[in-house]
């Protein structure tokens, strides 16, 4: 990895589009700086889109997708992406799977749960599990006593056992069944609502990120940048991020926007 104030200026001018993780991405111990929030609205008034990419659930993303200064939302690492037309006052949503299998997976997914909570001492279900369509979030540390390493991987081999798919991120276990994840969603949503294969926009789309659960991502875009906090979960990645911010959390998103916006300044003079 490189340090963010590294990446040339030719390559951050370049950025049309930035998707962003959010928990300890945009958010920072928790909660969402004014600043990364302004950040946000800075980034749509240079005209530079921002789609979220995160493992929270969709009664949240609704919420993002209405009232954030953002073009869409791919939620729940995956499964869905939501798309608010504010003019046309109308959402946009698509899902991995139909209902009918949502409904099949949630059964087998309560099995799962069961089965954590018996052998996994100190976990518990996600606080934010209520408002979710296909997963289930297994909390390790936003509301309980962080847990240690050896029962996070456990959670996760439970669900393996089960024959889900699990995730990392920064506070939850993320399980779900579907060939799915973060990436496959972002190129669906690519073809849908900019209507291009998101293979040909590598040199003007950045991803930003902090944990596992990115780690399609970072292998997918050349232009990836890790907040400072993903130096804590190198030891769970086998694709790192090519740049990593000098800020942990919402900081290090705002630096990330501030080398953006800066380099698109200098770039416009020197053309003018």
């Amino acid at each position: 990895m490189q340090a963010l104030a590294a990446m040339p200026l030719n390559v951050a001018a370049a950025v049309r589009v930035v998707l962003t993780d959010i928990d300890d991405t945009l958010t920072t111990d928790g909660r969402l700086p004014a600043d990364a929030y302004a950040a946000l609205e800075r980034l749509e008034q240079a005209g530079i889109q921002v789609v979220p990419i995160t493992g929270r659930p969709a009664g949240w993303c609704d919420h993002i997708a209405r009232m954030w200064p953002v073009r869409a939302v791919v939620g729940e690492n995956g499964a869905f992406y939501y798309a608010y037309d504010r003019q046309a006052r109308r959402m946009t949503t698509h899902y991995w799977t139909d209902a009918a299998s949502r409904q099949e997976s949630r059964k087998r997914l309560d099995a799962i749960r069961d089965r954590v909570l018996a052998e996994v001492p100190g976990s518990a279900v996600a606080s934010d599990q209520d408002y979710r369509v296909a997963d289930l979030a297994i909390d390790f540390c936003e509301d309980v006593p962080a847990l240690p390493d050896e029962a996070i991987s456990r959670i996760v081999q439970i669900f393996q056992d089960a024959g889900a798919q699990a995730k990392v991120s920064s506070i939850h276990v993320n399980g779900w069944f579907g060939d799915y994840d973060k990436l496959t969603m972002t190129r669906t949503m690519f073809q849908r609502e900019f209507g291009a294969d998101v293979a040909t926009a590598l040199d003007s789309t950045l991803f930003i990120g902090d944990s596992p659960n990115d780690e399609p991502m970072f292998a997918y875009f050349p232009i990836s940048v890790g907040v400072a906090n993903i130096q804590a979960q190198l030891h769970r990645l086998t694709h790192r991020p090519a740049f990593v911010a000098a800020f942990h959390g919402g900081a290090g998103f705002v630096e990330m926007v501030d080398r953006l916006l800066a380099a698109r300044q200098a770039s416009q003079v020197q053309t003018a």
